[in-house]
C-alpha cells in the first residue's frame, strides 16, 4: 500500500469529529431535524466549503456540495449517504460514506472530469423520529409524500413544524426533484453491517442489490382489567396476544429462504403490573431478496395474527407506512467498483444488502452503486461499531478510483492497498 493510510486517516479524523454533535450527552443520537442534525450539518456544509466545494443545506435539511466539472452545468456523479443516526449509535453508519465522498472531492478538485461532481449528507435514511421512508433523498427523486409532514415523532411535534424549526422549507420540498438527464450516477460507501467480509478476510464489497422492505404499525386491542380478580381463562389479555404474535412472525419468517421478520418494539398499555394489558401496539418489520416472497409472508403474517386474535377474542389492526421495493444496483457501476478493488489488489466479495439505503432512491435518477466496508463483528446500530483506518483507506481508494475510472481519467496517485 502507500507509505500510510492517509486518506484513511483523513476519514477517521473527520468522522471522529463529526460524533461529537449528539442529542445526548454520553451516547450518540442524532435523530433528523434535531438540533444535533443540524450542528452536524453545519459542520458539513463549513467541511465542504473548506474544501472548495459550492455547498447549502437544502429545504429538506441535505447538506449538497458541487464542484463542476470540465465544463459549468455537467450532469453530476453523486456521492453521499446520510448523517442521522438511530438511538444510541455507532459512529460510522452513515457518516463514512459523506466523509469519503468529501475526501474523493477534495482529491480530484481541478481535473477535467466529464461530469459535475457532488457530495450529499442526506438527513433522514434512519427514519427513526418520524413515520417516513428515506424522505430526504425521495425528495431528490420525486417521490416525497406530503402527508409526511403531518407525521408527528413520539412527542407530538409534526415533521412540518420540526422542519421549520430546523430552517429548512416544507414548501420548498417539491422543487428538490432531480430530473433524471441532470444525474450522471450515484456511488455509496457504508459500512457493511453484517459478517460477510470479515468473515473473508476482505476489506471492501461490491452490493449487488438492496434487499424490499415491509414495515407496519400493528394494534392489538384487548380489555383491561384487574389482574388478581379476572380468572385466567376469562381474560381478553391484549399483551399475550401480541407475544403470540410476535412468535409467530419469528416462525413464518424462518421458512421463506432468505427473508427475515422482526417485531422491534412494543408499547403496553396501560403498563401497570397489576393491570391486564387493554392494548398492545408493536412494530412489523418485513425484509427479503424477492417482493413476491415479501408479499407473500406479510400476508401470511396477517392472516396468523387475525386467526390468533380471533382465539384470543381480541381486536387485531395493522397500518402499512412502509413498502419499498427490492432493488437491483448498476451492473456497470458495480463492475467499475469491482475492478478497481481489483487493480489496488482487493478481492471484493459480491454481497446483497439486508438494510435499505438512500441508493434505493437514488437509483431512480440514474445508475446507482454501493461499496461495504469491513466491520468488526458485524455489529452496526450499536455504540461497538468499528472500522480501521486501513480499511477506511482502502474503500476511499475504491471510490476514489471509480470516480477516475468512470471519468476516462488514469491516476497512478492511488497507489496499492493491502488487504
Amino acid at each position: 500500500m502507500t507509505d500510510t493510510p492517509r486518506l484513511g486517516a483523513r476519514v477517521m479524523a473527520l468522522i471522529d469529529d463529526l460524533a461529537r454533535h449528539t442529542d445526548e450527552p454520553g451516547r450518540l443520537t442524532r435523530l433528523y431535524l434535531s438540533p444535533a442534525h443540524r450542528a452536524t450539518a453545519e459542520a458539513v456544509l463549513g467541511l465542504m466549503r473548506e474544501a472548495g466545494l459550492t455547498a447549502r443545506i437544502d429545504a429538506a435539511g441535505s447538506v449538497v456540495g458541487r464542484i463542476e466539472g470540465r465544463e459549468p452545468g455537467l450532469p453530476a456523479l453523486v456521492l453521499g449517504s446520510h448523517i442521522d443516526s438511530v438511538v444510541d449509535a455507532g459512529r460510522y453508519d452513515g457518516p463514512l460514506g459523506v466523509v469519503a465522498g468529501l475526501v474523493v472531492a477534495q482529491e480530484v478538485r481541478g481535473l477535467p472530469l466529464p461530469f459535475a461532481l457532488e457530495v450529499v449528507a442526506f438527513g433522514d435514511e434512519e427514519n427513526v423520529r418520524f413515520p417516513t421512508s428515506l424522505s430526504t433523498s425521495k425528495a431528490w427523486a420525486g417521490q416525497y409524500k406530503t402527508e409526511w409532514l403531518e407525521g408527528r415523532d413520539a412527542a407530538g411535534t409534526t415533521l412540518r413544524e420540526a422542519l421549520t424549526q430546523f430552517g429548512g422549507d416544507p414548501d420548498g420540498i417539491p422543487a428538490l426533484t432531480r430530473r433524471r438527464e441532470d444525474i450522471a450516477g450515484y456511488l455509496e460507501i457504508h459500512i457493511e453491517q453484517g459478517p460477510a467480509l470479515e468473515a473473508a478476510a476482505q476489506p471492501v464489497g461490491v452490493v449487488s442489490g438492496i434487499v424490499g422492505l415491509t414495515r407496519a404499525r400493528c394494534t392489538v386491542t384487548g380489555e383491561a382489567n384487574h389482574a388478581g380478580t379476572v380468572p385466567m381463562g376469562m381474560r381478553r389479555d391484549a399483551l399475550a396476544a401480541a407475544a403470540e404474535m410476535a412468535l409467530a412472525v419469528e416462525r413464518l419468517g424462518e421458512a421463506v429462504p432468505g427473508a427475515v421478520a422482526t417485531v422491534g418494539s412494543l408499547a403496553v398499555v396501560p403498563g401497570a403490573v397489576n393491570v391486564i394489558p387493554g392494548r398492545v401496539d408493536f412494530s412489523l418489520d418485513l425484509r427479503a431478496p424477492e417482493d413476491a416472497d415479501r408479499a407473500g409472508l406479510f400476508a401470511a403474517i396477517q392472516a396468523e395474527c387475525r386467526a390468533i386474535a380471533q382465539k384470543r377474542a381480541v381486536g387485531f389492526t395493522s397500518e402499512t407506512y412502509m413498502d419499498n421495493p427490492a432493488v437491483a444496483l448498476d451492473p456497470g457501476f458495480q463492475a467499475a467498483f469491482d475492478r478497481v478493488a481489483r487493480r489496488l489488489g482487493h478481492a471484493p466479495l459480491r454481497l446483497p444488502s439486508g438494510a435499505t439505503h438512500d441508493a434505493v432512491a437514488m437509483a431512480a435518477l440514474g445508475p446507482s452503486a454501493m461499496l461495504f466496508v469491513r466491520c468488526r463483528g458485524g455489529i452496526s446500530h450499536n455504540p461497538a461499531e468499528s472500522i480501521t483506518p486501513e480499511d477506511a483507506d482502502a474503500a476511499t481508494r475504491v471510490l476514489l478510483g471509480t470516480v477516475l475510472d468512470l471519468a476516462g481519467i488514469s491516476d497512478g496517485r492511488q497507489g496499492h492497498s493491502e488487504n
